[in-house]
């Protein structure tokens, strides 16, 4: 009966309207309504509402950034709340689905069943009450389970260049990673690409148990910008039903670029390369969000997109900063055709003790310096210039240049078992 008689007082309140009244770039200016930051309100538009999100407040105006295309709006256009933030679905009716940045499918399937809706934000996990990192997780790919193994629940970056296969190094992962359940959100892709990433790269067998949150290059910067909060509240609500979820987002750089258009739309004033202020406050808060909790654990994989190749451009420098793990791949290496390009002396992994045993790294650590020695006697075994027996180690790391080589390669529909991976190192770290 109480949820009868609420329901009819909320049909006989009176309906408060806002009217727009500036639309300048991207975003829309509302007065006459008591928003608050981050409410969602529905804009007539001459094409239908168009649903928009408060991101800044300014005397009796409210700031707001749409989500859809900024056509069909006019001056005192009427404007009305929503009553609260941006909701969206999760479930596991969302398994083997492809949506949109606000839960909606973009695979051309029915509505997804079996999901309940809920605020695009969450929390972190509070710092006391993470369960520590304490187990490898296995992604299937030689040189990373080895040199640069994640444990569970740690986050770990991928920082490269444009067209270094950093998409593709992430859908090997997925389809070869032990994580029963896998968030991806791709933000700023090129529209053509996330078709080939979905059937080619990912394929039946990694969709069945992926969700793919997806906002092309082309949206709204609101629209880029919530993708990557909504592949994580997805991942979430896994976590907290004590699941291991891999999530990986494909690319922080361009969530961060998203920020900076809402930034400064919304009155910020630029700073590091144009960045304002509010992109360096969202990156932890994104990223703390994965990670273990009492029970279940996000693994967070994301890449970071430097420009130029600069390792140490702002926005690589903070996420490296707040990162558990770094893996960087290089161009050289891929326009030579290794693949995948990781440069395995400049990857590390900060959980490296807490989740490999004491031979495992003596291997590792083996590895790595028949690598140093042959990357430092590079230039004279090119020009002729080592004389052999000068350094037992160069020399080594020459004898056995191509079966390392053969480690570290490895085709992008092979995957390799974590026993396996450690028996291979093993072999290579004993072998004269």
């Amino acid at each position: 009966m109480s949820a009868l008689l609420d329901a009819l007082v909320r049909a006989a309140a009176p309906e408060v309207t806002g009217h727009v009244t500036r639309a300048v770039g991207l975003s829309i200016d509302v007065a006459g309504l008591d928003l608050a930051v981050g409410e969602a309100v529905s804009i007539a538009g001459d094409d239908g509402p168009i649903l928009a999100e408060v991101v800044a407040l300014r005397e009796d105006v409210a700031t707001c950034m749409p989500v859809s295309d900024l056509r069909g709006v006019r001056r005192g256009a009427p404007v009305v709340t929503t009553g609260g933030p941006l909701r969206v679905p999760v479930g596991p009716g969302l398994l083997g689905r492809v949506v949109d940045a606000l839960g909606r499918p973009m695979d051309g399937g029915p509505a997804p069943t079996d999901v309940t809706l809920t605020g695009i934000e969450g929390a972190a996990p509070p710092a006391m009450r993470r369960s520590r990192i304490d187990t490898q997780l296995g992604l299937g790919v030689r040189a990373l389970d080895t040199l640069v193994p994640c444990g569970r629940g740690q986050r770990i970056g991928i920082f490269a260049g444009s067209g270094v296969g950093k998409s593709s190094l992430l859908s090997m992962i997925v389809r070869g990673t032990q994580a029963p359940v896998c968030v991806l959100a791709l933000v700023g892709e090129r529209g053509r690409e996330v078709r080939e990433f979905v059937e080619r790269d990912l394929g039946p067998e990694g969709l069945a148990r992926s969700v793919v949150v997806v906002a092309t290059s082309d949206e709204p910067a609101l629209v880029r910008l919530r993708a990557a909060s909504t592949a994580t509240r997805i991942a979430e609500w896994f976590r907290d039903r004590g699941e291991d979820v891999l999530l990986a987002m494909d690319s922080v750089t361009r969530v961060a670029m998203a920020q900076r258009e809402v930034g400064l739309a919304a009155g910020e004033p630029p700073a590091t390369r144009g960045y304002p202020p509010s992109v360096f406050g969202l990156l932890p808060q994104l990223m703390e969000r994965a990670g273990t909790a009492e029970r279940g654990s996000i693994t967070g994989l994301y890449t970071v997109l430097v420009e130029g190749d600069d390792m140490n451009d702002p926005i690589a420098d903070a996420a490296r900063s707040i990162l558990d793990g770094h893996v960087v791949l290089d161009r050289r290496l891929a326009t030579s055709g290794h693949f995948p390009s990781i440069d395995v002396l400049e990857s590390i992994s900060r959980s490296v003790n807490a989740i490999t045993s004491r031979d495992q790294r003596a291997d590792a650590t083996a590895l790595r310096q028949l690598l140093a020695a042959r990357r430092d006697a590079k230039d004279l075994v090119e020009i002729g210039a080592y004389v052999a027996g000068s350094n037992p180690l160069v020399d080594r790391a020459l004898r056995q240049a191509d079966a390392i080589d053969g480690f570290l390669r490895q085709d992008v529909e092979d995957v390799t078992g974590l026993p396996d991976a450690w028996a291979a190192l093993h072999h290579l770290a004993v072998s004269p």
